[in-house]
């Protein structure tokens, strides 16, 4: 019933698309983002059972669809994505592009600890006690101390 009720409603698309580029015209809507978003996946996997994937590549018009977006939004044809060009350093290697890659990173991993610890300390995870004398004018009783006085 699921796989029939599948098949209808990719039929239904593909009526309701015809031979227009967008489902409203020319130019694209969140219905065509909606729609590319269910089938590109459908389409462009590999999956166990392809039932549906064979009924969707049936309708011309909709596989047309989908391959119409993936090469005006995604130039790199889907697949891959396009790799940065790099410049060749004096000695021969390569240098990113992004001089400031390096310190980028480490700013997102010092910014990241900083968050991570200051929410340990602020929900009571960890907490700092200070060594020497208590509240009472005593010193913290270590383990030790407690067994003796029992």
């Amino acid at each position: 019933q699921l796989y029939r009720d599948a098949r209808e409603c990719l039929t239904l698309l593909s009526q309701r698309l015809g031979s227009q580029k967008f489902f409203f015209g020319d130019s694209p809507a969140s219905l065509d983002a909606f729609v590319f978003s269910r089938l590109a996946p459908l389409l462009k996997a590999k999956l166990p059972n392809g039932k549906l994937q064979q009924h969707l590549k049936s309708l011309q018009n909709l596989c047309n669809y989908c391959t119409s977006i993936l090469s005006l939004y995604f130039p790199w044809d889907g697949g891959e994505m396009p790799s940065a060009p790099r410049a060749a350093g004096a000695d021969g290697s390569e240098t990113e592009e992004d001089p400031h890659k390096r310190r980028n990173q480490l700013l997102s991993v010092l910014v990241g600890l900083a968050a991570m610890l200051g929410y340990a300390f602020l929900s009571g995870i960890v907490s700092i006690q200070r060594g020497g004398t208590g509240l009472a004018g005593r010193q913290p009783i270590t383990l030790e101390e407690e067994e003796e006085e029992e």
